[in-house]
């Protein structure tokens, strides 16, 4: 079954106007060029990731406050402003406090897209089709991307800070698609307006303390989630690096990065628009018993045969958005409308608190050594911790109230 209703349509909207591809593929090339090294980056994302750790429960309370759609509105509004200041920024103290409003931006989204999208279709279509809604969602926006990619490389072959203005303009017209979305019937039944910090707390708190839950989160929000973002930091120092071994003109690899981002985005949305097939054929439990091992190894084989990073990358990136949608809907699945926002902020902001010291420690490694060593050592980690998580128990455990062979 397709979903087709009008929340679907307007959520997918939505999604298209998260422009972020415009910039990705030049975004560290930006910082580098603005006369920051690797620490100076580390210490920018460090910032970054700090403000979501203290910025993400509060927000997620907000947008449990004041309604899902407000606060993504406020979020879009804040990410907007943030993304022209980047572009006119021009020194580390201005792009650290731009990181910070940045950060916030993005907290006041966290949470409160994925409760708005779970609790609607809990409304009209069912939640077993969040895997599949959501999947599609980020294969609209994924898709947008391709050519934002492209675009966004050639510009930066011009001016690096041209991309970000670009993804201020389109990430505003989210501003308009927003407005016409209305709260979930179930978020205004379930009492959440009204809910108190401490009541809030207490929920966040009894659902990180289940069983099921518990060794999830370490699996995938504090180990999964802290290598893949490092992943995303030294993309594309790694490919300048690697692309002349390949025969690549040095003044052909900015254009490049667009194209190759374009590529990532393609198989990455081709992924996520089968999320659901992938779900109900291959299992949650499946999935992630395969794709950190797989993700990591190859990560890990990077410090022998460097050449591979090209390979690594569409994998890794590839996964990516489809194993969050999984994950996703596997943690949806186990919590309750009372409070959700409030608890996804509250993972989104253990993810952000465990990859700080690790983007710390990989930037000094960075400089010290090379991107790509710090990749490896991390890809090895990545396979280490998920081999201990599993001895330790289960991380995925059949589906709450639909359990399925597969998973």
């Amino acid at each position: 079954m397709r979903p087709r209703t009008r929340s679907v349509g307007l959520y997918y909207g939505y999604k298209a106007t998260k422009a972020v591809e415009f910039y990705r593929p030049i975004m560290y090339l930006y910082f580098l060029s603005q006369g920051l090294d690797y620490t100076q980056i580390a210490v920018l994302e460090g910032v970054y990731n700090a403000t979501t750790v203290l910025g993400e429960v509060p927000t997620g309370y907000v947008g449990d406050r004041i309604g899902r759609r407000n606060s993504l509105l406020v979020g879009t509004t804040v990410i907007t402003a943030t993304l022209v200041g980047i572009g006119l920024a021009d020194s580390f103290p201005a792009l650290t406090a731009l990181y910070v409003c940045w950060s916030m931006g993005y907290n006041f989204r966290s949470g409160s897209d994925e409760a708005w999208l779970y609790d609607t279709l809990s409304d009209e279509l069912g939640t077993d089709q969040f895997a599949d809604v959501r999947g599609r969602g980020k294969a609209v926006a994924l898709s947008v991307g391709v050519v934002g990619s492209v675009v966004g490389g050639y510009l930066g072959d011009v001016d690096l800070a041209y991309p970000f203005f670009v993804a201020a303009a389109i990430t505003g017209l989210g501003v308009p698609v927003l407005l016409r979305m209305d709260e979930p019937a179930s978020y205004d039944e379930s009492g959440a307006a009204e809910l108190g910090l401490g009541e809030a707390l207490g929920v966040v708190r009894e659902t990180l303390s289940r069983r099921n839950v518990r060794a999830f989160v370490v699996y995938y929000f504090v180990l999964f989630s802290a290598v893949m973002y490092l992943v995303f930091v030294y993309l594309q120092p790694v490919v300048e690096t690697v692309a002349p071994q390949l025969g690549v003109p040095a003044g052909q690899v900015t254009p490049l990065l667009g194209w190759f981002y374009a590529a990532i985005s393609l198989v990455s949305a081709g992924l996520s628009y089968k999320t659901g097939a992938i779900r109900r054929r291959v299992g949650i439990r499946r999935w992630f018993l395969v794709v950190p091992f797989a993700v990591g190894g190859a990560l890990a084989a990077l410090a022998v045969v460097p050449v591979l990073a090209i390979a690594t990358f569409l994998l890794a990136r590839g996964v990516a958005e489809t194993t969050r949608s999984l994950a996703s809907q596997y943690v949806n699945d186990r919590i309750e409308t009372l409070g959700r926002a409030t608890v996804l902020s509250a993972l989104a902001m253990v993810s952000s608190l465990a990859v700080i010291p690790v983007q710390f420690g990989s930037g000094m490694l960075s400089d010290a050594a090379s991107p790509i060593v710090a990749l490896s050592v991390a890809g090895g980690a990545l396979v280490a911790g998920s081999f201990a998580v599993l001895a330790w128990e289960s991380p995925v455990s059949a589906a709450t109230g639909r359990p399925t062979e597969a998973e």
